[in-house]
């Protein structure tokens, strides 16, 4: 039997069996009866139903508890923040959702009032009794006391602890000394409910993006008390918010569905594209005045294997690819454009240069790689050095990434892509030296180092079980066997991994992290001693980094805010508690039927502002593609 038959059979084996799994998870919807109408639908029509698939499985829907970009995704279509992002506009632009207008700031940056819009509702749940709940200003200052909760353990309260809500920290403080739990009735100075429909928050310091903070409803979307009292143990499951959708079902790491929330206010598209904006003035034409959200159902299913994922975007199954796999690259987008076969059946191709960052993290508080020593540091930094990242890039990423030269992100402040440093250089003879340099040598002769002590060097990686993972994996221990390091891997899923890094339970492991706002403070979060335990993957400490941090975050943007960016990222290559790799560009494609997809900048919140069109294109039924 020839290799082409031999691949055929093999496409034909992986597709049947995704397509038994998708079979499986429609008879999960059968089973589960049939879910709500869509409101304002005419009857006679079929549900517009988005398909797609997640990459790496989630974690769960509560956001004071969710971390990765997957849970957060479905958390923002749930739960709505008080400011969003204009979905159009570029450079972005804050626009109210559920607050009424802009907020009123005062001049120091530390007193911000909001004033929310009435008639918002929660979508219907038993915890209300039967009565329809509407969203008050009493909703955000319980949501945001969440996050302070020692017991809801968020791995964002970083995020609203930095900010210094007047009392909040202090108060959290005060219930880890003494072991008690959060009393939610008492009173916070800097977060208050004027009346049922104002908010006020009060910092100790001054933050002048704290809007940006604001409008993350993937985190900071208001939740209600009596939900998380009524399902204290089920909140990661029972989700229930003011945004367009609502959970229908749900299949742990298999099948996520949303619905169109009956109870959703009436909201129409608009926005404000750049006039030489032809792409956003084209949907701006075609979707302006239409309520939202237009379609009335999301299934979401989880397949971590590229492969499978492909075939099933090839087969019709999905209207969309979020991220087609690094593999099939150059059969979707060569040379960066859209396949002859794939523009012929009506496929819409996106690409673009994500907010994004891959990166390598070593645990600072870990015996053998962390610490400030200077023999330490000379073992990260070496072992950045000999990180091939650009072979990385060109093998395994088929070209989709740039280099990074530091874990800044495109099209966020703070970034300079004239910016060069050691962090992105590939020289393994440097590397070697400073090793030689610092008293790591090959001691037995096996052809790998031994610490300067004498003792083993040994490494361990967090990884994945995936094969795209799988080849990062096998060129980065290449490249550290190159400079006499041996690297082991110890291999999990997504979510546990999560949880091990969390804790400090690890060595180093490689992930990537993507920006939530135009402003570039989170990245140099990954840096803040304060934030161990959340965004603080390396668990890193150094008050100079602690200093910088607290500098750029008080300062308006301008050139003084752009120099203490600057400094911060040569004080980072210095001390290499993470080595930066790359920026990815992201390829989508698009179903024909699938209309108005734009993938957004920092947010998360897409789903409304697309509409499926079932006359564009006839919904494939489960086949083996030709190869």
């Amino acid at each position: 039997m020839n290799r082409l038959s031999t691949r055929r059979q093999a496409l034909a084996a992986v597709a049947g069996r995704w397509a038994a799994r998708l079979l499986g998870a429609s008879l999960l919807l059968a089973a589960a009866g049939p879910l709500r109408a869509a409101t304002d639908a005419p009857s006679e029509e079929p549900p517009r139903v988005l398909r797609y698939a997640f990459r790496i499985a989630e974690t769960g829907f509560d956001p004071a508890k969710v971390q990765d970009i997957y849970s957060r995704t479905i958390t923002q279509h749930i739960f709505e923040s008080l400011f969003t992002y204009d979905h159009l506009a570029r450079p972005v632009r804050l626009k109210p959702l559920t607050a009424a207008a802009l907020p009123e700031v005062s001049a120091d940056f530390k007193t911000w009032t909001i004033r929310l819009q009435p008639g918002i509702y929660f979508a219907d749940d038993p915890a209300f009794k039967g009565q329809r709940r509407e969203l008050v200003a009493a909703d955000y200052v319980y949501s945001f006391k969440r996050f302070a909760d020692p017991q809801t353990n968020s791995p964002a309260w970083d995020t609203l602890e930095e900010n210094h809500v007047l009392g909040l920290n202090e108060y959290r403080a005060e219930l880890e000394r003494n072991k008690k739990p959060f009393d939610y009735e008492r009173p916070i100075e800097g977060l208050r409910a004027l009346d049922r429909y104002t908010l006020q928050i009060r910092l100790a310091r001054s933050r002048p993006r704290f809007d940006q903070t604001l409008a993350d409803g993937s985190l900071f979307g208001a939740v209600a008390r009596e939900v998380i009292e009524a399902y204290p143990d089920r909140s990661m499951e029972h989700p229930v918010g003011t945004g367009p959708f609502r959970l229908a079902a749900w299949r742990r790491s298999s099948l996520i569905v949303l619905e169109r929330n009956p109870a959703y206010r009436e909201r129409y598209y608009d926005a404000q594209p750049r006039i030489d904006d032809s792409e956003g003035q084209a949907l701006l034409n075609r979707f302006k005045g239409r309520r939202i959200p237009m379609i009335d159902r999301v299934e979401i299913s989880i397949i971590e294997e590229n492969q499978p994922r492909w075939l099933s975007f090839l087969n019709g199954q999905f209207d969309l690819i979020d991220r087609v796999p690094e593999d099939f690259i150059n059969q979707a987008m060569p040379g960066g454009r859209l396949a002859p076969g794939l523009a012929k059946r009506g496929i819409q191709g996106y690409q673009v240069l994500t907010a994004d960052v891959l990166f390598t993290v070593f645990n600072h508080e870990d015996p053998v790689i962390g610490g400030n020593q200077p023999e330490r540091i000379a073992l990260r930094r070496a072992m950045a050095l000999g990180t091939d990242s650009e072979r990385e890039i060109r093998v395994v990423r088929r070209g989709q990434a740039i280099a990074a030269q530091s874990l800044l992100m495109p099209h966020t402040t703070g970034y300079d892509p004239r910016f060069k440093s050691e962090g992105g250089d590939h020289d393994p003879a440097r590397a070697r030296a400073l090793l030689d340099l610092y008293g790591y040598r090959d001691r037995d002769g096996d052809g790998f180092r031994e610490q300067p002590d004498g003792s083993p060097l040994q490494l361990v990686s967090l990884s994945t079980p995936e094969s795209f993972q799988r080849q990062i994996d096998e060129i980065w221990q290449k490249a550290m066997a190159q400079i006499g390091i041996r690297v082991e891997f110890k291999t999990g899923k997504w979510p546990e991994n999560l949880k091990a890094m969390r804790a400090g339970r690890f060595q180093i492991w490689s992930l990537a992290m993507s920006a939530a706002s135009p402003d570039g403070q989170d990245s140099l979060g990954l840096y803040y001693s304060p934030r161990i335990g959340g965004s603080n993957y390396a668990r890193f400490r150094l008050p100079e980094m602690d200093r910088l941090y607290e500098k750029a975050n008080s300062l308006p943007d301008g050139p003084e805010r752009s120099a203490v960016f600057a400094e911060a990222k040569r004080v980072a290559t210095a001390y290499a508690p993470y080595r930066a790799r790359g920026h990815r560009l992201l390829t989508d494609l698009a179903q024909p039927q699938l209309i108005g997809y734009r993938r957004p900048p920092f947010w998360l919140n897409w789903w409304e502002y697309v509409d499926i069109d079932p006359s564009a294109a006839e919904r494939r039924p489960l086949s083996t593609p030709s190869p």
